[in-house]
């Protein structure tokens, strides 16, 4: 968990120095703290909260707990990284592919160990388990959502590349997550 929280935490930092932002709670997070100014971490635990509900009522405690756990460290890790981590300068497009790749990679992770970063991933989770819907086309859907929201607070090149990470990470999601591959059991 901590290899994969960490992951996503450094595909965070590429984000910040592309002045970019994701989907999912993570880039509705991004999308408040730019404008407001607040702690990125801080806003990601808190909009993670009422997914726990869910977590709980549908895929159990054990899953809950550890993805609860994972939300804790990668916020707390995202908060830390830039004071031992500066990125001065980084093209938007490099920014949105590093930063998809290590986010989907980061989540991979997690979820073969039976957690996620809460939100839509909980979601996503129930969804493909429960229903067949591939989980990485559920969190481009709600991606989608977050980046109209954000044509209106950002020029739309800005968008553009930021989509771009999105869908190089919900392509490594949709891809590479089956529950018939390798799940780690704790």
């Amino acid at each position: 968990m901590l290899v994969g929280t960490t992951l996503v935490a450094l595909s965070i930092q590429f984000l910040r120095a592309s002045e970019l932002f994701t989907g999912q709670i993570a880039g509705l997070s991004l999308v408040v703290s730019y404008p407001t100014g607040l702690p990125f971490g801080a806003i990601f635990f808190v909009l993670n909260l009422p997914f726990y509900l869910l977590a709980i009522r549908q895929l159990g405690w054990r899953f809950t707990i550890k993805s609860f756990t994972a939300v804790a460290m990668m916020s707390a890790i995202a908060e830390g990284l830039p004071h031992v981590l500066t990125i001065n300068e980084l093209h938007p497009a490099l920014g949105a592919a590093l930063s998809g790749m290590l986010a989907g990679v980061g989540l991979l992770m997690l979820f073969r160990h039976g957690a996620t970063l809460g939100g839509v991933g909980i979601v996503a989770l129930w969804a493909q388990d429960t229903k067949g819907i591939k989980a990485g086309h559920v969190q481009l859907g709600f991606d989608l959502c977050v980046f109209t929201l954000a044509l209106f607070l950002f020029d739309w090149e800005r968008v553009l590349w930021s989509l771009l990470g999105a869908v190089v990470l919900n392509l490594l999601i949709t891809v590479n997550h089956r529950r018939d591959r390798y799940i780690a059991r704790s």
